[in-house]
């Protein structure tokens, strides 16, 4: 069965970086557009970076361009995402989610969620 799972979260200093991964299993992994959404307390699911199969083309909502960089590495069925220059509203529950229509705003497998809490 479809399998996501997310790693690398925990609580960074503002200014500080942290990197997620999230392992694929289940499904053939380089064949799908995959997302990292996030959600922050009392708010709604955001979407924030989408790369797609061959990793050549990636996409990030506006407040954390050239702060995070997502990127794949389908030999490992991985996904990643970068984070430096982390500020206190990038906390969230950060999720990886499988893209079945590409660039659309849809997902069908999620994962658990890795925790991200930036604080002083």
């Amino acid at each position: 069965q479809v399998q996501l799972v997310e790693s690398g979260g925990g609580l960074v200093q503002p200014g500080g970086s942290l990197r997620l991964s999230c392992a694929a299993s289940g499904f053939t992994f380089s064949s799908y557009y995959m997302s990292w959404v996030r959600q922050a307390p009392g708010k709604g699911p955001e979407w924030v970076s989408a790369i797609i199969t061959s990793g050549g083309e990636k996409r990030y909502v506006d407040s954390v361009k050239g702060r995070f960089t997502i990127s794949r590495d389908n030999a490992k069925n991985t996904l990643y995402l970068q984070m430096n220059s982390l500020k206190p509203e990038d906390t969230a529950l950060y999720y990886c989610a499988r893209c079945p229509t590409g660039w659309g705003p849809a997902y069908d497998y999620w994962g658990q969620g890795t925790q991200v809490t930036v604080s002083s």
